[in-house]
């Protein structure tokens, strides 16, 4: 399939856009989920970098969603995380007519990205309400590979988006952040970060490594020197995180 755009939710009216691509031959395929960065205020689905190549996972014999969610600066958070939710869901409803593989669903995000991935990871549905449809659907995954993410909306500058209406700010922020809700039940999550990075300091990264070693999740952290603010097409992290779906389906 050549990538082409769905919808894959609607809110209010407004639809949510997706790039998807799928491979060749019959299912059912694994799947891998993009979520782009753009500190939750600017960049779009297709902007490669801070967006997966659909075509290129495609290749690789995965369907790939390259989704766009809704930016702090029309809705506030967090809208853009119940955006990520519903790309989930929309997922699961749409496993038989594209012969999906819902045992093998992965998620994947870049910075801003790498942080609602995360965070899904961690928190899962939590108490946001279901927005964007298909709510009758789980909102199930295999694991999340975060690429230069944040972990800690309270230790981190631009985390002043993360605004919640009638939500005190650090309330909003703390229930926003990974690692306040890392447990045993947190899934797989693969990390990259690197010491230079001048975006998201590598502490927020360094810390989380430590929270999900402290309760046995499955995980892994790739710590770089001087790899600056990665992006999701560099081919070590497609390397990386191929790597890391293997390992899992081991």
């Amino acid at each position: 399939m050549e990538p082409h755009t769905i919808v894959y939710g609607e809110v209010l009216g407004a639809g949510l856009l997706a790039d998807i691509a799928a491979p060749e031959g019959s299912g059912p395929h694994p799947v891998l989920v993009g979520v782009h960065g753009g500190r939750w205020h600017y960049s779009n689905r297709s902007q490669l970098g801070i967006a997966p190549d659909v075509a290129q996972w495609a290749e690789l014999g995965y369907f790939a969603m390259s989704i766009e969610y809704r930016l702090v600066t029309c809705t506030p958070a967090p809208a853009c995380y119940q955006d990520t939710l519903c790309a989930i869901r929309w997922v699961h409803a749409h496993a038989d007519e594209y012969q999906l593989d819902r045992d093998r669903i992965y998620i994947t995000g870049m910075s801003a990205g790498g942080h609602l991935v995360s965070l899904a990871a961690a928190l899962g549905e939590g108490p946001y309400m279901k927005t964007g449809g298909w709510d009758d659907q789980p909102c199930n995954f295999r694991a999340a590979i975060s690429v230069s993410g944040a972990y800690d909306l309270l230790a981190l500058d631009w985390a002043c988006g993360w605004i919640t209406p009638g939500v005190p700010w650090d309330e909003a922020r703390r229930l926003g952040s990974p690692i306040q809700h890392v447990s045993g039940a947190t899934r797989p999550l693969l990390m990259f970060h690197s010491d230079d990075d001048p975006s998201i300091p590598v502490e927020q990264a360094n810390r989380m490594d430590a929270a999900l070693s402290a309760v046995g999740v499955h995980h892994g952290y790739l710590h770089y020197v001087d790899r600056g603010h990665m992006v999701l097409t560099a081919d070590f992290v497609v390397e990386e995180s191929l790597k890391f779906i293997g390992e899992l389906e081991a």
